[in-house]
């Protein structure tokens, strides 16, 4: 069964545990990591052409306008084909409520008919948001998992977390500050 990893990430500043700190590697690149490490799934970064701001008080400003325009904004690349693909692991940060706008250009951008989604999100308490049933709803013919959901703050010890939802499939973790 061929499996790829999908995902969005954000270096620079973000916020984690209450303060704002710089960030050489994005949470979601982090977790994105663990799940290769353990089942040796195909990479791929989904970027905008247009980066966000590195400052985090900018960052999510433009993300929510983002949001509220229903942007889709372009991406640097594509995966040639997912057809080969039975499994994508589909990552991304939680930005106001669900996926960002870059991640829902990835989704519209392919047929996802019969491949199953196992989606995992970055957050600093929000979860998973609206982002599994928006998922859905752009992907309709797929099967779609509930998720993995990791605080940001937490993602470096959250490895046991990580490696249960990939034997359990569908496990939604609440991941507690440390």
């Amino acid at each position: 069964m061929a499996e790829l990893i999908a995902f969005f990430s954000r270096r620079d500043e973000n916020y984690l545990n209450g303060t704002i700190r710089m960030l050489d590697i994005g949470n979601t690149e982090v977790i994105a990591g663990m799940i290769r490490e353990l089942t040796h799934a195909d990479l791929f970064q989904i970027e905008p052409m247009q980066k966000y701001s590195k400052n985090y008080n900018e960052c999510i400003a433009q993300a929510q306008a983002d949001q509220k325009r229903n942007a889709r904004p372009e991406l640097t690349a594509y995966p040639d084909s997912i057809a080969a693909y039975d499994v994508i692991y589909l990552g991304y940060p939680n930005y106001w409520g669900t996926m960002p706008m870059a991640v829902f250009t990835f989704l519209e951008h392919f047929d996802f008919t019969e491949k199953v989604i196992r989606p995992f999100c970055t957050h600093e308490g929000s979860k998973m948001g609206s982002s599994v049933r928006d998922i859905r709803r752009i992907c309709p013919k797929a099967v779609v998992d509930t998720g993995l959901a990791i605080r940001g703050g937490c993602v470096k010890q959250s490895g046991k977390d990580v490696e249960k939802w990939l034997k359990t499939g569908g496990w939604v973790s609440d991941n507690r500050r440390d």
